[in-house]
């Protein structure tokens, strides 16, 4: 039995679906993330399984129980907020004790449960400072304690770390994860940073237009989109326009614009000469020698140094590609004006009918 299931949930505006015929099963102790861009519908169904926002049809069901009807305070869950939502009249002892008061648990065994609960989210000194006191990573702590004290099934996070510097998202996301492993909670977390959902969780949905694009492993998702939003949306994509060439003689491939012509296996559904759109992560681009037979040549026109990479930006007639490549690597050299050879495996170039990504 999924510790989670979403059953063609719905929810409408008038004419405009914000979410559409969402299926989701999320195992126990599974962390699964809910990614897509803004207005994509993934804050609407965490809302809905919340029970902050009243589905227009479908199910919710927590444990095998329907909970599509019942109020925030009786479908076990936790929630933390974007803004953390910490009280800041009350210590961080009390803000953790309070669902706990919420369900009777009173003197000794409130002690000890919210002792417990700091401790697991390493802030056992804490509990007589004010919200005030604490960095943004400890007030998310507190926050993730409050919503785990009572000891819910399903543990819901939205956006918790958006307000949180570069350094200390990094910290938080481990901090998180080793958490969510240690509890052994299900956990569905709504974010609009595909590396943060792809290096917190074992299952990512993708949704855009409030339909689900894809449910599969980070691994799945990255190598193997399922929809052309997928593949433009995941990674560091180079997107562009061109069509579909299956002349005899040629490779298969794409022609885009004056003199570049990249290999696909895709599209074979689609007739030569269909106008397409493509696909090719920066990160699939590769520089090569002059022995590869199916590189094509262009030029330099303009260099990033990004820390662990450098980016280029490289003319090949009339379009423009980004590349990126190790900065400890042999071809991070490369000045403005120098000639170049790239290549890319033809799995990775992503190929559909225009418009449809």
């Amino acid at each position: 039995m999924p510790a989670l299931a979403l059953d063609q949930l719905e929810k409408r505006y008038g004419g405009h679906a914000a979410a559409s015929s969402v299926s989701l099963s999320v195992r126990d102790g599974e962390f699964v993330s809910l990614l897509g861009p803004s207005g994509c519908g993934k804050t609407t169904v965490l809302r809905m399984v919340a029970g902050l926002i009243e589905p227009t049809s479908g199910r919710i069901l927590i444990d095998g129980r329907d909970v599509t009807a019942l109020p925030t305070n009786r479908r076990q869950i936790g929630l933390v907020f974007q803004s953390y939502a910490l009280f800041p009249h009350m210590n961080v002892f009390e803000n953790v004790a309070f669902g706990l008061r919420r369900q009777g648990v009173q003197g000794a065994d409130l002690e000890q449960r919210v002792t417990e609960v700091l401790a697991s989210v390493r802030l056992g000194g804490y509990a007589q400072r004010m919200p005030r006191q604490l960095s943004g990573g400890q007030q998310q702590r507190v926050a993730v304690a409050r919503s785990i004290a009572p000891r819910p099934s399903i543990l819901l996070f939205d956006e918790p770390l958006s307000n949180l510097d570069a350094s200390l998202r990094d910290e938080m996301q481990i901090e998180l994860k080793r958490l969510q492993r240690e509890l052994g909670i299900t956990t569905l977390f709504v974010t609009h940073d595909q590396r943060e959902a792809m290096s917190m969780s074992d299952r990512v949905c993708v949704l855009a237009h409030g339909v689900v694009q894809q449910f599969a492993t980070p691994e799945e998702i990255y190598h193997r989109p399922a929809t052309g939003f997928v593949a433009s949306f995941i990674g560091r994509p180079n997107r562009l326009s061109g069509r579909l060439v299956r002349a005899p003689g040629r490779p298969p491939g794409v022609r885009v614009g004056d003199g570049l012509h990249l290999p696909s296996v895709a599209g074979g559904e689609l007739a030569d000469g269909t106008a397409v759109d493509v696909v090719v992560r920066q990160e699939d681009l590769r520089f090569v020698g002059s022995g590869d037979a199916s590189a094509f040549e262009g030029r330099i026109v303009l260099r990033s140094f990004v820390g662990a990479d450098v980016q280029y930006v490289v003319a090949v007639g009339g379009t423009e590609l980004i590349a990126e490549t190790p900065t400890n690597g042999p071809h991070a050299g490369f000045e403005v004006g120098a000639p170049v050879r790239m290549a890319v495996d033809p799995q990775h170039v992503y190929v559909n009918a225009a418009g449809a990504m």
